[in-house]
């Protein structure tokens, strides 16, 4: 009788091996479903960047705006007739507000 059970439990265990361990066993669907979220999440952030990309394009193919504004911040360029104004900030440092003000008698 001792035998009947140390064989039925070796042979519960042998079925559970590939159910735990096994070729297709749970830890490897875990780790799967794992890698099937952190690819969602990188193709979800692919998607949203080529949105932008995809509107930026339509909208350069389309009005002169982006491409007046493209041509400003990025080439300093201005239109004719426009002036230009830049201010330098070589100017005098600002005090403190902790720092007492110079009086000099």
């Amino acid at each position: 009788m001792r035998w009947i059970k140390l064989a039925l439990i070796a042979l519960i265990l042998l079925l559970q091996y590939p159910l735990w361990l096994g070729k297709g066993s749970w830890l490897k669907v875990w780790d799967l479903n794992r890698q099937v979220e952190s690819q969602k999440q990188t193709n979800q952030q692919a998607q949203t960047r080529n949105a932008v990309l995809d509107a930026e394009v339509r909208d350069l193919k389309q009005g002169t705006e982006a491409i007046e504004e493209r041509a400003r911040s990025e080439l300093g360029m201005v239109k004719r007739g426009e002036i230009f104004f830049q201010i330098a900030g070589d100017g005098p440092a600002p005090l403190p507000a902790s720092a007492p003000p110079n009086t000099r008698p």
